[in-house]
């Protein structure tokens, strides 16, 4: 190799390097707050839920407002995932996966819509419209009666129908 083309390589990789360590200027640096705000976990045993609660009836109200749009009325015929229905069909050559017919855990419900839902503006529903509205998506499964109270101590007491289907490569707590 001549010395030009080592000078050429040199200044290459140099401008490479550089141009690496500064910020394209997107975005801006994440706060604590914003990062204690996303950053919890939800055990299936129900272990980190907030404080709050709510019922599939009060769930009715955030759902119009916030999931309709996606999910259809009940959960079913909405432009994104179905949230209802699906029973007994995960064992047919057209599996449903839904609510009612996959999930193992109520509580991994609520953790999911806590974190991503609404679509367009996770984070904005408060912990109370968040028990009602997991609340709601039991009830349209018939998992639970319309007028039970979901919170930290009742929603990880509700069974799912596919709990005991599944295969744990480490087993949630008991």
């Amino acid at each position: 190799m001549s010395t030009l083309n080592i000078t050429i390589a040199v200044a290459l990789l140099v401008s490479i390097s550089a141009a690496a360590q500064e910020s394209p200027g997107l975005g801006r640096p994440v706060t604590a707050a914003e990062i204690e705000a996303l950053d919890f976990t939800i055990q299936p045993d129900g272990d980190g839920l907030p404080d709050g609660s709510g019922t599939a009836m009060q769930g009715a109200l955030v759902y119009q407002s916030h999931c309709l749009a996606c999910h259809g009325p009940e959960g079913q015929e909405g432009v994104n995932d179905r949230l209802s229905g699906g029973h007994g069909s995960l064992t047919t050559s057209t599996p449903v996966k839904t609510v009612g017919s996959f999930w193992p855990y109520a509580t991994t419900v609520f953790d999911y819509v806590r974190r991503a839902m609404p679509y367009q503006t996770p984070g904005v529903l408060s912990n109370d419209e968040l028990y009602s509205v997991t609340a709601y998506l039991l009830f349209v499964n018939d998992i639970i009666e319309e007028n039970a109270v979901m919170s930290a101590q009742t929603l990880p007491e509700v069974v799912m129908p596919n709990r005991d289907n599944f295969v744990w490569a480490y087993p949630p707590r008991d």
